[in-house]
C-alpha cells in the first residue's frame, strides 16, 4: 500500500488519510518507516497469542470511530488478511464504498490458505471497486459475478514497491544481513502460512537441514516469522545447525537485498511468489495450491507442497542441474509493471462524480493496512 499512499498523496483533489490496524506490531512500524509513513491513525489492535477473532473484534471496534470522524468516500484495503476483511465489512456497515486491492486471487479452496481464502472472497462481497493485479484474477472474478464495470486490472502495487526498493543503495555490513555467509550458494527460505503450522512447517525445517548438508557450498537463510508457534518449530530443528542463518523477521529493504543475492527462494508467501520472478529466482512453492498461477505458467515457479521428500529432490536438483536452474530462471514481471499505484488512483477518481455543477470537494479516504 506504500506506493499507493504516496501517489494519493500526489493528488490535490484528494484528501487521503492513513490508519493501520498494527495486526502485526513490529512488522508494519518497519515498513512505515522504511516508506517514511506517519499514519493519522493506529488501531494497535496487537495482543500476544491474539486469536484471529480476537483481531476482528478489535479491528471492527476501534475503526468504527475512526470512520465516524473522517467520513470518508472510500475505504481502501489490500489483500487477504483479518484486516481486510474487518476493515471493509465496517465501512459496509457505515454505508462507506470500498476499494480493493489485490481483489480477485482464488484459490478455491477455503482451507487453503486459511484464512486467506474466505477473506478475499468476503473482500469481493463487500467491495465496490476491485482492483485486480492480473487478467486471470479479473476473470476470477467475473465468474462469481462481479460487475465488469468495476473491475479495474491495474498489476499489483507490491510490483511498484519492489522496483523503488532495490533502486535504494543498501549497506550489507552494517544492516540485518550482516552475519549472510555472502561467499556462499544463498537460498532464501520463508514459511508462516497457518495451515503450515504442526507437520507442515516441521517437514519444511527438515527439508531445509538436509538441503544445507548436502549441496556444496550452500547457505539457507531463514527470516524467522515472529508468530511464535512458527519461531519455536523452526529454533528447535534448524537453530545452530551447519550451514543454516537464522534471522528475525526482515524489514523489505533488507529483504528485497536478500531475494536479489540468493540463487533460488523457498517459500509458503504469496508476495516472494510476485517478487522472486522480477528478479528471475526460481520459486518452489511449499503449498499444495496457490492463488498466484501467473508464476507457474512462465515457469519460473513449481508447486512442492510440504511433502519432505519431494521439497529435497526439487531443490537439490536445481543446485546441481544447470540446465534445469536455467530453464527456470529468468526474469519476468506476471504481476505488475510498475505503474499500479497511479492506475488505482486514476480508478478512485473516476469514480468521484458531481451531483450538480459545482466542483467536486476533494475526494476523502481512508487507507487500511496492517
Amino acid at each position: 500500500m506504500a506506493p499507493v499512499a504516496a501517489e494519493l498523496a500526489r493528488r490535490p483533489d484528494i484528501d487521503a488519510s492513513m490508519c493501520v490496524t498494527a495486526q502485526h506490531r513490529d512488522l508494519v512500524d518497519q515498513e512505515l518507516r522504511l516508506f517514511g509513513i506517519v499514519p493519522d491513525y493506529d488501531l494497535d489492535v496487537m495482543r500476544a497469542d491474539q486469536t484471529l477473532s480476537q483481531v476482528a473484534a478489535r479491528v471492527l471496534a476501534r475503526l468504527e470511530p475512526v470512520m465516524e470522524e473522517v467520513r470518508p468516500d472510500w475505504l481502501v484495503v489490500e489483500g487477504d488478511t483479518t484486516t481486510v476483511i474487518a476493515a471493509a465489512f465496517a465501512a459496509f456497515n457505515m454505508g462507506v464504498r470500498v476499494g480493493h486491492v489485490e481483489a480477485g486471487l482464488r484459490t478455491f479452496d477455503k482451507q487453503n490458505p486459511f484464512p486467506e481464502e474466505v477473506n478475499r472472497r468476503m473482500a469481493s462481497i463487500v467491495a465496490d471497486l476491485h482492483f485486480a493485479p492480473t487478467e486471470s484474477a479479473r476473470q476470477n472474478l467475473l465468474r462469481e459475478g462481479v460487475a465488469p464495470e468495476s473491475i479495474r486490472v491495474t498489476g499489483n502495487p507490491v510490483v511498484d514497491a519492489l522496483y523503488e526498493i532495490a533502486r535504494r543503495p543498501y549497506d550489507w555490513d552494517a544492516g540485518a544481513l550482516r552475519t549472510i555467509p555472502r561467499e556462499r550458494r544463498l537460498i532464501l527460505l520463508t514459511a508462516h502460512r497457518r495451515e503450515n503450522w504442526g507437520d507442515g512447517l516441521e517437514s519444511i525445517c527438515r527439508a531445509a537441514r538436509t538441503i544445507a548438508a548436502s549441496v556444496e557450498n550452500v547457505e539457507v537463510v531463514f527470516p524467522v516469522h515472529p508468530n511464535p508457534v512458527v519461531r519455536r518449530t523452526v529454533s528447535r530443528i534448524l537453530g545452530d545447525r551447519p550451514h543454516v542463518t537464522l534471522l528475525p523477521a526482515l524489514e523489505y529493504h533488507a529483504l528485497v537485498q536478500l531475494l536479489r543475492a540468493s540463487e533460488l527462494v523457498l517459500t509458503d508467501s504469496g508476495g516472494l511468489q510476485e517478487e522472486a520472478p522480477v528478479f528471475g529466482k526460481p520459486v518452489l512453492v511449499l503449498r499444495d495450491e496457490t492463488e498466484r498461477p501467473e508464476a507457474l505458467e512462465a515457469g519460473i515457479a513449481r508447486l512442492v507442497g510440504t511433502d519432505r521428500r519431494r521439497i529435497e529432490a526439487e531443490a537439490i536438483r536445481l543446485l546441481t542441474d544447470q540446465a534445469a536452474y536455467a530453464e527456470m530462471a529468468h526474469a519476468v514481471s506476471p504481476y505488475g509493471d510498475g505503474k499500479a499505484a497511479r492506475r488505482i488512483v486514476d480508478a478512485l477518481v473516476g469514480s468521484w462524480t458531481s451531483a450538480d455543477d459545482e466542483p467536486a470537494p476533494p475526494l476523502r479516504l481512508v487507507g487500511g493496512v496492517g
